[in-house]
């Protein structure tokens, strides 16, 4: 059987604005609340964690399929091929560091 034939199908794209517009403008007023309690709480203007917010807030206009790729990279660290080191990192279960 073709993988084609085992995806699911889409939906057309009025129908799913149907199912995810109640969804998607609650979770917009939740973000616009948190930022509303931020401001009323002082100045986080600083903070690299409400810039990094207020960066991947901006770019979701920016359109394109890739959004959500782009949104996690804003909050996440540089690729460094280190890793297993910096973290002492000694591979699968097998090599757990439990204490």
């Amino acid at each position: 059987m073709p993988i084609a034939s085992k995806l699911p199908r889409l939906l057309p794209a009025a129908d799913l604005l149907n199912q995810e517009f109640l969804i998607l403008r609650a979770k917009a007023l939740e973000l616009a609340a948190g930022l509303d309690r931020l401001e009323r709480a002082g100045d986080v203007t600083g903070d690299p964690r409400y810039q990094r917010l207020l960066r991947a807030i901006a770019d979701l206009p920016g359109g394109g399929a890739n959004r959500a790729e782009r949104c996690q990279l804003t909050f996440s660290l540089p690729y460094h091929a280190d890793w297993q080191q910096t973290f002492e990192f000694h591979g699968g279960p097998a090599g757990r560091n439990d204490a």
